[in-house]
């Protein structure tokens, strides 16, 4: 049986799996990966139904997610990781973490949300019942000014460009289900079984990740680190990519030294 998960491998040293978010693409990690390249293998990857990564099962679930990545470990042999996932991908991370604990060294939850409120979940399941309506380029406009600050919109046209072109370019309903799936996610009934090292890093004014709920996802993992960054909102990985990849360099290496 093929793999069906478009992939990418540079670097050497031990491994780093990075998971992208909703209609996003691994090539949204090469700014990050170029700061970890030197110490680490680095691998970014499709998810199912983005990019070149085929989707075969209409209505999957985040556990189809974890499965994905674990079938891509298996394929690429690789006994043990760290995990770095963006939104979606900070929710698939340690869900893979829960189900397969002997293969993660570490996990890095960029931008993700825990502890939300019914309220909070149900407006975005408005945007979703809005987005299957009318289409995704009512609701995309909104979407960037939640991802991304003014300042770098209006200084960044090409990024921003490329960013709405991969949602256009992902299957509308592969985008609703991940959609869901974000929007539907309880780890926080679990995040304490979650007993490796973890970093926790969001934006300041990121809204739907915001730092209060970040908060509550390290205070819920026993260890963990909560970064906090000053001015940015949702997509960080983007935004300031070689701040973040300093901050997740900065805290591998700190593994490193903690272990010796």
């Amino acid at each position: 049986m093929s793999l069906n998960i478009a992939y990418n491998i540079v670097g050497h040293g031990d491994p780093i799996i990075f998971i992208h978010g909703i209609g996003s693409r691994k090539y949204t990690w090469d700014s990050i990966i170029e700061m970890l390249r030197d110490r680490y293998q680095c691998i970014s990857y499709d998810l199912r139904g983005h990019g070149e990564s085929v989707n075969d099962i209409p209505n999957f679930t985040l556990d189809d997610l974890v499965q994905d990545l674990e079938k891509l470990r298996s394929h690429l042999h690789i006994e043990k990781a760290h995990l770095v996932g963006h939104s979606l991908g900070g929710m698939i991370g340690p869900a893979y973490t829960r189900k397969f604990p002997n293969y993660v060294f570490s996990l890095s939850m960029l931008s993700s949300a825990a502890f939300r409120t019914n309220n909070d979940k149900q407006k975005i399941l408005d945007v979703i019942e809005k987005i299957s309506k009318q289409g995704i380029d009512v609701i995309l406009p909104t979407l960037i000014t939640r991802w991304f600050t003014d300042d770098f919109i209006l200084k960044n046209p090409k990024i921003i460009s490329n960013r709405m072109e991969q949602v256009r370019n992902t299957d509308l309903k592969t985008f609703l289900r991940v959609f869901w799936i974000y929007a539907t996610c309880t780890m926080e009934t679990w995040l304490n079984e979650i007993k490796i090292p973890c970093l926790i890093m969001t934006g300041e004014n990121d809204v739907g990740c915001n730092p209060q709920f970040n908060e509550q996802i390290a205070n819920a993992i026993p260890d963990s680190k909560l970064v906090i960054l000053k001015n940015l909102k949702h997509t960080i990985t983007l935004e300031s990519p070689v701040l973040v990849g300093k901050k997740i360099r900065e805290f591998l290496l700190n593994l490193k030294e903690t272990i010796k």
